[in-house]
């Protein structure tokens, strides 16, 4: 990926992630990334493709993160606390203004199908990636329950009571994973 194109979705990722995807505009990208407006359309043909690559950058970063931390975790061998110790991490060092996938999708609905069809395919992604660690698919649901409610409630509540809330719930309700 070129410089200029990962700057961009930086750039983007920091805005629509602090104030929302409407209320954010090429203009404000453009200056943020410190590309030309020319540059950011031969990078990405409209705002929506930008979202939408954003959203997969999104997704595989979290991805890479969260099989880091997983695989670094030594102090259990509960697999769902790792995950959710991980998911956890994650919110910690990336801010906590809640599911930038769930977000695009309420700014969406009715918009942009193809917005909120990628966010259908992350969710369903996050249950199938749980499974694909080893736990069934009723457990990946609970603990995909669990993560999505720890994003939520991050947004406001104290980011250290959600987590120590979270890993005991997820350490109680998989003491056998």
């Amino acid at each position: 990926m070129s410089k200029k194109r990962q700057d961009v979705l930086e750039a983007a990722e920091c805005l629509f992630y602090e104030e929302g995807f409407h209320a954010v505009g090429i203009k404000r990208i453009v200056s943020k990334s410190n590309v030309s407006l020319m540059t950011l359309y031969n990078h990405f043909e409209s705002k929506e493709i930008l979202i939408l690559e954003l959203l997969d950058h999104r997704e595989q970063a979290y991805v890479s993160f969260l099989k880091n931390h997983v695989s670094q975790n030594k102090i259990t061998d509960n697999l769902a606390l790792k995950i959710a110790t991980a998911h956890m991490n994650w919110l910690e060092a990336n801010s906590f203004n809640g599911c930038m996938f769930l977000r695009a999708k309420e700014e969406y609905q009715n918009e942009c199908e193809p917005i909120v069809d990628r966010v259908h395919q992350h969710k369903k992604f996050v249950i199938d990636m749980l499974e694909s660690y080893g736990l069934s698919t009723e457990e990946s649901l609970r603990l995909s329950l669990q993560l999505e409610g720890a994003t939520a409630l991050a947004e406001t509540t104290d980011i250290q009571t959600v987590r120590a809330v979270f890993l005991s719930s997820v350490n109680t309700l998989f003491k056998a994973s």
